[in-house]
């Protein structure tokens, strides 16, 4: 899995005009956490990326959302598996198929709120428009 976790002080995910997922955290912060699955992933990648989303200390003042109790917004986004070695045209064949990454997105997303967290999401395989007010800023991308 990879994942780009942005420390935010609000964020919001729309579907069709819609919202769908908003946190709000002016005080705290909060993450946006953009997730992709790749083919290989298995359950404990699941396991490894929901604790260090939830035990990263990203947040000002070198805090966890965990120690907070900061909201996460959760976004599913397979580019983030896309290879760009060779050619102009990116590679989604690292990306796990939709079957195979849908439940391990909401496996994600029940293990962070199984920590107590409040967790905000977007929806699986939509076009989705995502709006954040980057706090720092402060992003990292994070492998499992």
């Amino acid at each position: 899995m990879k994942a780009v976790l942005t420390r935010v002080t609000e964020a919001t995910v729309r579907v069709d005009g819609e919202v769908v997922g908003a946190i709000s955290a002016p005080d705290t912060g909060g993450v946006l956490a953009l997730v992709g699955v790749g083919r290989d992933d298995d359950d404990a990648s699941v396991a490894t990326m929901a604790r260090k989303i939830a035990e990263l200390r990203l947040l000002d003042g070198e805090v966890s959302a965990s120690d907070v109790h900061a909201p996460i917004l959760v976004v599913s986004q397979f580019t983030l598996q896309g290879r760009t070695a060779k050619g102009r045209r990116p590679s989604w064949s690292d990306a796990a198929p939709g079957h195979q990454a849908e439940p391990m997105i909401a496996e994600l997303i029940r293990q962070l709120r199984d920590r107590g967290l409040s967790v905000e999401q977007g929806r699986f395989g939509a076009m989705m428009q995502v709006s954040s007010v980057n706090d720092g800023p402060f992003t990292l991308l994070v492998e499992t």
